[in-house]
């Protein structure tokens, strides 16, 4: 902890605490409160004393100061503090854990008023009143005063617990027990340092523009996924975990097999054409399905030729080819969905006949169709090469300029172990999506590192990288096992972080070798998270941690401690059209991504007409911002709203 510049102490006995902290720090200007008058408190023994070395320091001793009303209090107006001090608060006698927890809300409510932005607020509690598994022996969650859900209402997490150091403060005797002039027992008591969580923020749908098969398209990106677009979490220079692992893994390979990675943003939308070609083992059902944007018919022909001249065909088709460096990106954010978009019309389709509807695009479930695409453009433009005589050196230089040359071993043999074969692997990494059903361990948009290479077959390509893989992340509990030809990247608690498999190349020699891996899994396995929402917070205190520790296997320290875990049921009326894909959508958009699990726990058929009620259990949970009962109520119903309004549901 930092030195505070001001520091409020309120609740004060005997002003003991406040004269030990102002000899403590010299330099800090402290402000002391009490809810007594003056002449009460002057009957505990050494109080005189006490605010005389306060006022000796240069401090401020207030009376009749009421910690529940600190932004009404006249004497405190216009000021803030770095960090508000609340030692042992009870509300006096013989009151029990509700009053209590009571006390702890309207303080923590009061608090935020007077509180700076980055400051800190200090809750000293006896040893079980916490109610958190700090508090050894830790008392049932009823039985306690439950701090982390009272603060959680004013929007503060719990960022830090430590003893509290009595024996710091030389003048320090603590008083009140019961409202009286006696101590009380301050062995394994426990200071709580709570600190502000960043507001939530609200899902909208993003209007993108990019270039998909040489052409400028528009298309609104769900509401559900609007967090995840365009972080830049692989940007060159970015330190986070996702990027810290594919680093990682860049550099393990790097030792046995060379890895050309190409750096080239490539764009979220695939053809369903290209979809239908490679990604069979993806469900179809996951896919998020999307319709472009087109104009109204009283919209100006000239603006619609706008969006597809020829120089956006060559923009469009240059992102797969290595003849020269672009310096635009196929992304473009052209804002939220607003009153002004009413001439566009798109929507994210969960009804969907492939077959039918040829035109339809997919934000890509893999980056497999793309890599395909690139192997393609590289195989014709080393044939064009070839047939015209461009000079080798020159394509060389152009074709690095859109590549990252990894690496490969010493002596030259990148293939692992295959004399006189160079075993290239190609690379590219991105976002992916998914239209999965809320879970623990099932990601709506993920990062996902991609490698290809073409290999004789004869080398048992799967089985050399099988062992680069397993060398790099056994210690972290990846585990190999073999499924139906296909090498699976195994971990607990999440399954599935990756797989090793092959496709065709043409003939019996060569064998196209591909690597999928979840960068998003890997790097909560690799550092310790205790949940993969944690990748996409836009707290800074997150990335602050790997401003230093960039390499993994260093535990994750949380700046949100014990998080309450909240679950709230909800039934409703359905009819025969009824998707249970839809209403996880809708779930996640609505609790903005703080629901980690959905459970149905009943069905019922009414036997008069044809509809079903469904029950469903949705458990919230959020480990980056505060997440109070209050809060969760309003997100619950929130997502009740959605589903009468969007799903066309009764809610019973």
């Amino acid at each position: 902890m930092t030195t505070p510049r001001t520091i409020l102490l309120v609740g004060e006995g005997n002003f003991s605490f406040s004269a030990g902290l102002s000899q403590l720090f010299s330099e800090t200007s402290i402000t002391a409160t009490c809810l007594q008058h003056q002449e009460e408190v002057l009957q505990h023994e050494g109080a005189a004393t006490n605010i005389q070395t306060i006022r000796d320091s240069g401090g401020v001793v207030l009376f009749e100061v009421d910690s529940t009303k600190l932004g009404e209090s006249v004497s405190l107006k216009g000021l803030v503090f770095d960090r508000v001090v609340f030692n042992f608060p009870h509300c006096g006698r013989k009151s029990g854990v509700k009053k209590n927890r009571e006390l702890l809300k309207k303080f923590f409510l009061s608090c935020v008023q007077v509180l700076a932005e980055d400051g800190e607020i200090h809750v000293a509690l006896c040893n079980g009143q916490g109610g958190t598994p700090a508090d050894q022996p830790m008392r049932e969650w009823h039985d306690s005063w439950q701090v982390v859900a009272m603060a959680a209402e004013a929007q503060l997490i719990l960022s830090g617990v430590q003893p509290f150091e009595s024996e710091k403060y030389k003048s320090y005797r603590c008083t009140g027990y019961r409202s009286q002039d006696k101590g009380f027992h301050v062995e394994k008591a426990l200071l709580h340092v709570f600190t502000r969580s960043l507001p939530y923020s609200t899902a909208h749908r993003l209007k993108v523009e990019e270039a998909v098969d040489g052409e400028r398209v528009q298309y609104y990106i769900p509401a559900e996924l609007s967090d995840y677009i365009f972080r830049e979490f692989l940007s060159t220079s970015s330190i986070h975990p996702v990027k810290l692992v594919q680093d990682f893994l860049l550099k393990g390979l790097a030792e046995k097999w060379s890895v050309s990675m190409k750096t080239e943003k490539l764009p979220f939308l695939l053809t369903s054409k290209q979809l239908q070609k490679c990604c069979h083992e993806i469900d179809d059902t996951f896919h998020y399905w999307i319709h472009l944007l087109h104009e109204d018919l009283t919209s100006s022909k000239n603006a619609s030729t706008e969006l597809h001249t020829d120089k956006d065909k060559t923009i469009g088709q240059s992102m797969f080819l290595d003849s020269g460096k672009r310096t635009d990106t196929p992304h473009t954010v052209l804002g939220c969905r607003s009153q002004g978009d009413e001439c566009l019309r798109s929507t994210c389709c969960l009804d969907v006949d492939t077959e039918e509807d040829k035109s339809l695009f997919v934000l890509r479930p893999s980056l497999l169709p793309q890599m395909e695409q690139l192997i393609t453009y590289r195989s014709e433009d080393e044939q064009r090469k070839e047939l015209t005589g461009i000079n080798g050196n020159r394509r060389e230089k152009e074709r690095n300029s859109d590549n990252v040359e990894v690496g490969g071993n010493e002596n030259g043999d990148s293939s692992g172990g295959c004399t006189g074969f160079t075993g290239l692997l190609f690379g590219i990494s991105g976002l992916v999506f998914r239209s999965v059903p809320i879970g623990l361990w099932t990601l709506p948009a993920f990062h996902e590192l991609f490698l290809k290479g073409v290999f004789h077959a004869a080398c048992d390509p799967i089985k050399l990288l099988g062992q680069s893989l397993e060398t790099l992340l056994a210690p972290y509990g990846v585990s190999l096992v073999m499924e139906q030809g296909c090498l699976c990247l195994m971990a607990q608690p999440m399954g599935l972080v990756g797989k090793v498999f092959v496709s065709s190349a043409g003939d019996k020699v060569r064998v196209s070798v591909n690597v999928s891996l979840n960068l998003d899994l890997l790097a909560v396995l690799l550092f310790s998270l205790p949940d993969w929402r944690l990748l996409w917070s836009h707290d800074p205190r997150f990335l602050k941690q790997f401003l230093l520790c960039q390499s993994p296997g260093q535990t994750f320290s949380p700046f949100s401690l014990f998080p309450q875990l909240l679950s709230f049921d909800i039934s409703f009326w359905a009819g025969p059209a009824w998707e249970e894909r839809k209403f996880h959508a809708v779930v996640r958009e609505a609790s903005r991504g703080t629901v980690e699990q959905v459970k149905l726990i009943d069905t019922f058929s009414h036997p008069n007409q044809s509809q079903i009620s469904y029950c469903y259990r949705l458990s919230y949970h959020s480990h980056t911002h505060a997440l109070s009962h209050t809060q969760a109520l309003q997100l619950h119903r929130h997502v009740e709203f959605l589903l009468s309004s969007r799903l066309q549901v009764t809610i019973r």
